[in-house]
């Protein structure tokens, strides 16, 4: 069985939303799109980053999210260590309607989405690995389907927009296993999940 894992850029406060740029995701009226730019990953934090493209990995993606990088991955000139790997690797997009996806090798998950993607968890391949795709990492959040979770939190807060851990997060305990703090501020860590969180009444 292989594993999901996910990537997010968040704030302090726990916002995920349009974190590389104005035009990402302007939805409820969202104006501090593209705040992950000013805390980009320094000489500590780059490598991992970068080792996470040097793997063998299969993307699940929500509809939004790949929308964004179909439209800029396969004409990429710049970041080819990030190019190349999206642009070869399969795709599975969860979607609310089929549609036929433009980016190469990519598949349209919908309908039951739940059962399609603990489908894919029993197959054996490279371990799926989310980006972005907040409402998809609701649904995978609900339905306890993330292995491990990367998170890159940011020295700033918003307030406002969709948050890692929106409304109906369910009492849960995750277990630390890496953390590395850079000298701007921003911090990489990493968990897993470790099982609900019993009543302490």
């Amino acid at each position: 069985m292989r594993k999901i894992i996910t990537t997010t850029f968040i704030t302090l406060d726990g916002v995920m939303q349009a974190p590389g740029g104005a035009e990402e995701d302007t939805t409820g009226g969202f104006k501090y799109g593209g705040w992950q730019r000013a805390f980009p990953p320094d000489e500590k934090l780059m490598p991992i980053l970068g080792g996470f493209f040097s793997i063998p990995f299969e993307l699940l993606l929500g509809k939004v999210t790949y929308d964004i990088f179909a439209g800029f991955w396969p004409s990429a000139k710049t970041d080819q260590e990030v190019a190349i790997p999206f642009n070869k690797t399969k795709k599975y997009v969860v979607s609310e309607e089929a549609f036929e996806p433009s980016w190469n090798n990519s598949v349209c998950i919908t309908g039951d989405v739940v059962v399609e993607i603990k489908k894919l968890k029993e197959e054996d391949g490279p371990d799926l690995w989310v980006w972005g795709s907040g409402n998809l990492i609701q649904t995978l959040l609900k339905n306890h389907l993330i292995d491990r979770m990367h998170l890159w939190i940011h020295p700033i807060t918003i307030g406002k927009g969709k948050k890692l851990f929106g409304k109906g997060t369910e009492p849960e305990n995750f277990k630390l296993v890496d953390s590395k703090i850079g000298p701007t501020g921003l911090i990489f860590t990493t968990y897993e999940h470790a099982g609900p969180l019993k009543s302490l009444l």
